[in-house]
């Protein structure tokens, strides 16, 4: 997989932004300067996309911000719990990498643009 160039913290925000005033996707990636599937994949890292049901691709049926953000304190506690009960014996390696997904720092970024 090609790896485009790496997202900016304003390009998150006005991302955001966008969304947030019910740009379709095509005005978002024009506005941007980034591909379709650029655009995509952060809405969806993000948590702005709810895909359909048995959906395949890219196919979803909206694009939604979230109502109610958590605080930086909610979500610094979420990811440190996270990080806790990864380090305890007897997960699997899944379970172990899920919670690590959860506790990354990388996965707090949306939350701290908000």
């Amino acid at each position: 997989m090609t790896k485009g160039k790496p997202w900016t913290h304003e390009e998150a925000k006005r991302l955001l932004k966008l969304v947030a005033e019910g740009k379709t996707i095509e005005m978002i990636v024009t506005d941007l300067e980034k591909s379709r599937d650029a655009v995509y994949v952060k809405c969806r890292r993000l948590g702005l996309v709810e895909e359909e049901e048995g959906a395949k691709g890219h196919t979803t049926s909206s694009i939604k911000l979230p109502k109610e953000l958590p605080s930086i304190e909610e979500a610094l506690k979420v990811s440190a719990g996270a990080l806790q009960a990864a380090s305890q014996a007897g997960l699997d390696k899944v379970e172990v990498q899920k919670l690590q997904t959860i506790g990354s720092p990388r996965n707090s970024q949306p939350i701290l643009l908000a």
